[in-house]
């Protein structure tokens, strides 16, 4: 019998990925180097001394990928372009690579030629290393604007016929907090000496996030003003932030969670949840930040505020998990709370993930989206949510391909997902699992796993998950038959089936059954050395892009 309850008409569905993660090929075809590229390589930067170089091969198994993607059923595939694979050196007077966007042309032809659209994301923290080098990166205002600016126009002049949806920049929080004030992402800046040899941890954050919000907005204004006439498409950022809880009913610890949510959604231009889009919306950031930062916190002038206000078509959310939040921190990033997963009578809030900072509790994404969308009535696009699997990458294949605790995430999230929309009338319009593919996962280097598809790093295997089958199972009941039915008339049938993986009705064809393509067989064991995923330290709601829309 078929669920009561179904997703909109149109909503898109698929699984995403970012370019660093799994293209390597990083010296293939005239690429560039990224701030990436060398800082994975400097001894203690990633967990297990993993870089970029190879990744899970996407830019040379590129067919193969999208073939997987064609044998899930997926609607849609969230992926970033290399900004230094487009332009190596970055520069909007730089020579621009042909090859580079000759390889991003064809991709998107394939996609399209397996009726799937591309949800396509500028930049997801690969910056040209020539630029970090040139003037300092996201810390030059008047350069990285104009540069990026230039790289958008690029792509959108391309690409933007074939593509109907835009994410300017990945979650600036990361770039900002991570790579400017913890030191922890390329390009390692802070005032922690024992990490980093430069950077200020008090003011350097802010003016990153800051400089994230201009060129976000610049980039949009850029499409609106020539480009979305003529190709129709739509246009935003997308946000990392997780839900905020009290620890308890006290008054201190209430206000605590507000405060993680102001520093997170309403930090400055670019938090979590359109990281405050009160600047945007109403014209001043949330009084707890003034209060924290006071002369510190960049403003914008009247001309810059004309550009950023109103500066994205929708809410792009990448969330994770929930916290509780105590009053009394001491973390300038997290608002000065302290977050815990533990109740105040020891219990845990959910299921532990591999990485310190996820636990499963669906609940949390429900009211996220709720809040969202009651605070700023702004179309959602939810961009990321994954979980890794605790030891996964210690297992055999045989063991870590049954990965029940992802599942159980995914049961979650997805009713919260469907409640939310169909009982609290939220406006949800798509929904991407992170990730298509094990990956390279910056500082956790490949020793957490977030896809739903396992990759073997020396054979570069793919094999799928049970995660996947269920994925298939749920998306393909819970479809509006109208929308589906019309998807399904684009789809282009594979020219050689016994080539493709097969996933029908949420399973996963046995190897009796079905020949994988290649590099995507299933059997033996990957070897020892695995490496994983998502480093993304989500401690909070990605302080970082409080003005857009």
């Amino acid at each position: 019998m078929s669920p009561s309850h179904k997703l909109p008409k149109d909503f898109i569905w698929g699984f995403a990925t970012a370019a660093f993660q799994i293209e390597g090929s990083a010296n293939v075809d005239g690429r560039g180097k990224s701030i990436w590229d060398d800082f994975a390589k400097l001894p203690g930067k990633t967990l297990d001394g993993g870089n970029g170089d190879v990744a899970t091969d996407s830019y040379r198994l590129w067919k193969e990928d999208i073939a997987l993607l064609a044998s899930y059923g997926v609607r849609s595939y969230r992926f970033s372009i290399s900004w230094s694979r487009v332009i190596p050196l970055g520069g909007r007077n730089d020579p621009v690579n042909q090859a580079g966007i000759d390889f991003y042309s064809k991709f998107v032809d394939e996609l399209l030629a397996h009726g799937i659209q591309p949800f396509v994301t500028l930049y997801h923290w690969d910056l040209p290393q020539g630029l970090q080098d040139r003037y300092g990166g996201w810390l030059n205002k008047d350069e990285i604007v104009k540069d990026f600016t230039n790289y958008a126009k690029i792509c959108f002049e391309a690409l933007g016929d074939r593509v109907e949806h835009w994410l300017t920049i990945n979650e600036p929080w990361c770039c900002a907090i991570l790579g400017h004030g913890r030191g922890v992402f390329a390009p390692g800046r802070s005032s922690d000496r024992s990490r980093n040899p430069e950077g200020d941890s008090s003011t350097e954050p802010w003016i990153v996030a800051h400089h994230i919000i201009l060129a976000h907005a610049h980039a949009v204004k850029l499409y609106r003003d020539e480009y979305k006439s003529t190709q129709k498409g739509q246009i935003g950022i997308t946000l990392n932030g997780d839900w905020a809880l009290p620890y308890d009913n006290t008054p201190e610890n209430i206000a605590a969670a507000q405060h993680a949510l102001d520093f997170a959604i309403g930090e400055y231009p670019f938090s979590y949840a359109l990281a405050s889009l009160d600047p945007v919306y109403l014209g001043f950031y949330p009084p707890y930040m003034r209060e924290v930062l006071g002369d510190r916190m960049p403003d914008f002038t009247e001309e810059e505020w004309s550009v950023v206000k109103g500066s994205s078509d929708f809410y792009g959310m990448n969330t994770y998990t929930t916290n509780l939040c105590r009053a009394g921190g001491e973390d300038e990033f997290q608002g000065n709370v302290d977050y815990t997963f533990t109740r105040p009578d020891g219990s845990q809030l959910g299921a532990q993930a591999h990485c310190a900072w996820l636990q499963d509790y669906p609940d949390g994404f429900r009211q996220l989206l709720n809040y969202i969308w009651k605070r700023y009535k702004m179309p959602i696009y939810v961009t990321e949510n994954g979980f890794a699997v605790k030891g996964e990458n210690d297992m055999p294949v045989e063991e870590a391909v049954k990965d029940y605790d992802r599942i159980h995430y995914f049961q979650g999230t997805t009713k919260a997902l469907l409640d939310a929309i169909n009982v609290d009338d939220v406006d949800i319009r798509s929904y991407f699992p992170w990730s298509l593919l094990d990956n390279f996962e910056w500082a956790d280097g490949y020793t957490t796993r977030f896809g739903i598809t396992y990759v073997d790093y020396e054979t570069q295997k793919r094999y799928p998950k049970e995660s996947a089958r269920f994925l298939v199972k749920w998306f393909t009941e819970h479809e509006d038959s109208e929308t589906a039915a019309r998807l399904d008339k684009l789809k282009r049938k594979t020219t050689n089936a016994s080539s493709s993986t097969t996933i029908a009705n949420g399973s996963v064809s046995s190897k009796a059954d079905t020949k994988l393509p290649c590099g995507h067989e299933e059997g033996s064991p990957a070897t020892q050395q695995r490496w994983g995923i998502r480093a993304t330290f989500m401690k909070f709601i990605a302080a970082i892009l409080a003005f857009i829309r």
